[in-house]
């Protein structure tokens, strides 16, 4: 959410509307069909020449089709082999991350002969990116130095309070005509008229993080519109969203130490020390003095946790973070924190638009509690045993204790129609913990279960994992998926972990570092 990919997809020449009909043969594949509705255009870039873009005019809101109209920002790698299996349409989460960059993430990441049997559809959801209204209720909220986290005091407390009522505030002045309609139903059914548009019958389907709800939940509507769908780093339906959000507390926690017990495995880079407790309460103590004396202005205890917390999706960053905490910890130079803060913590103007559609369509989605005592009380108890990012993460969704729309209900995912769904999941996962994808395995009659055991990272196909890639290009290909005898189809090893920036060996993922940069934070 925090760093999203910069909008793509500039005027350039009209591309033919159109796609050269290829007959059904007996391997099941589809015909291609006309997508004359769409005027897609180049928007290629050096990563992904292929790139084209259009946009979509779609209701406001679906219970009246011919009202007021909102527009979405599309984009595609189009097919170029014979055999033609239709649309994947692609999302990396959030709510409110940009889509459109990640189809040619995925079209150049998947092995060629798969990807060249399907148009990648990447899109902007409503509100997002370069769809249009795109929401950004209020420009700097996340501007330094906020208030510290942990409400010590009534002060405190009632400072993030403010905060947070003035960010629900804000949005309803602004939007108060548009927010009714950003939710993930109202999205489920954008994808809907996006398959229209683009002449199919059925679609493909392949989510990350918030992704994978948002496909249950168009499996859920449109069940028979759903021919394929890969479910990676899945939440969990049954918490969504206040408890999912306690959950994980937990696991950003677990996920942190982690972090800690790398470092000291790597002592003689960082000489942080070989105990990881004892490196811990180094993080707490740089947390406590910056709480005092922030670093360049820029750095307090929010800034810290909000720089660490890219950590627990993706341990491709603890070289650079691990760096940053050493130069403060042991020679009290705060210039590569600062860096780091820079790098993985500080909010853009995308950012800015990604947390707008994020709490409006969280806030809108379910139910949150409006008396404050609860979250108080909630998040001490979570925070007795997970510090970590109890109460960051608690003020990051508390503008959904003041939200001005009436919250729906939940959607049940629960689903007997589909064909085989495979799921991907790792079991040390702190964004979506593991229950979440065995959970919507239960859920998802047919589906199966690929697991990558020890795994941590959020978002794990396409991510250098040959085992999980395998999985993945196997049921793009012909629809197949491992059957297992018990709660797991399959397992994957986890890859291993990252060498410092210092060593020979250091290297990382350039394909894990990219898509967790689509990925984003906080999904």
């Amino acid at each position: 959410m925090k760093k999203r990919a910069a909008a793509l997809c500039g005027a350039a020449a009209v591309l033919a509307g159109m796609v050269t009909a290829v007959p059904a043969g007996a391997n099941g594949a589809l015909a291609a069909v006309p997508t004359a509705k769409l005027a897609w255009k180049k928007c290629a870039t050096a990563d992904y020449p292929t790139l084209q873009c259009t946009t979509l005019k779609v209701p406001l809101n679906h219970g009246e089709p011919d009202g007021r109209k909102i527009t979405l920002a599309l984009s595609r790698v189009p097919h170029t082999a014979k055999k033609y299996q239709g649309p994947l349409v692609v999302n990396p989460g959030g709510p409110g991350g940009s889509g459109r960059t990640l189809a040619g993430f995925v079209a150049s990441s998947l092995p060629k002969k798969v990807a060249a049997q399907y148009d990648v559809i990447g899109f902007d959801p409503r509100g997002v990116g370069s769809s249009k209204p795109a929401l950004t209720c209020r420009p700097g909220h996340f501007a330094p130095v906020r208030a510290d986290s942990l409400p010590v005091d009534a002060k405190a407390e009632r400072a993030n309070l403010k905060r947070a009522k003035a960010f629900a505030d804000a949005c309803a002045k602004k939007y108060a005509d548009v927010l009714p309609f950003i939710d993930t139903v109202s999205s489920v059914r954008d994808m809907d008229a996006i398959r229209a548009a683009l002449g199919a019958k059925k679609i493909n389907y392949f989510g990350y993080s918030y992704g994978t709800y948002l496909g249950a939940v168009y499996a859920k509507l449109f069940p028979h519109r759903v021919r394929r769908a890969v479910l990676d780093s899945v939440v969990d339906p049954s918490g969504v969203w206040y408890d999912d959000n306690l959950r994980q507390d937990q696991a950003f926690n677990d996920r942190h130490r982690a972090l800690m017990a790398w470092i000291a495995k790597n002592h003689k880079t960082y000489r942080l020390g070989t105990d990881p407790e004892k490196i811990e309460a180094k993080w707490y103590a740089m947390r406590a003095a910056l709480a005092r004396k922030p670093a360049d202005g820029k750095v307090g205890p929010s800034e810290l946790e909000d720089t660490f917390m890219p950590g627990g999706y993706y341990d491709g960053y603890w070289p650079h973070l691990a760096e940053a905490f050493a130069a403060y910890a042991n020679k009290k130079n705060d210039d590569p924190l600062v860096e780091a803060y820079e790098n993985f913590g500080a909010v853009d103007a995308a950012g800015d638009n990604g947390y707008s559609v994020y709490t409006s369509v969280q806030c809108r989605d379910a139910r949150w509690p409006r008396d404050w005592a609860e979250w108080r009380d909630d998040n001490w108890a979570v925070h007795e045993k997970a510090p970590f990012m109890a109460w960051n993460n608690a003020w990051y969704n508390a503008p959904c204790a003041f939200w001005p729309t009436e919250a729906l209900d939940p959607v049940d995912v629960s689903n007997t129609a589909l064909p085989p769904v495979l799921i991907l999941q790792a079991t040390d996962d702190a964004a979506t913990p593991y229950e979440g994808g065995v959970v919507t395995h239960q859920l998802l009659r047919g589906s199966s279960l690929v697991v990558e055991q020890g795994g941590g990272n959020h978002g794990i196909s396409l991510s250098g994992n040959a085992c999980l890639d395998k999985h993945l290009a196997a049921y793009l290909t012909d629809g197949r998926v491992p059957r297992g005898t018990g709660e797991v189809d399959a397992v994957c090893a986890k890859l291993p972990a990252p060498k410092p920036l210092s060593t020979k060996a250091a290297s990382a993922s350039s394909r894990g570092s990219a898509l967790h940069g689509l990925l984003g934070f906080r999904g």
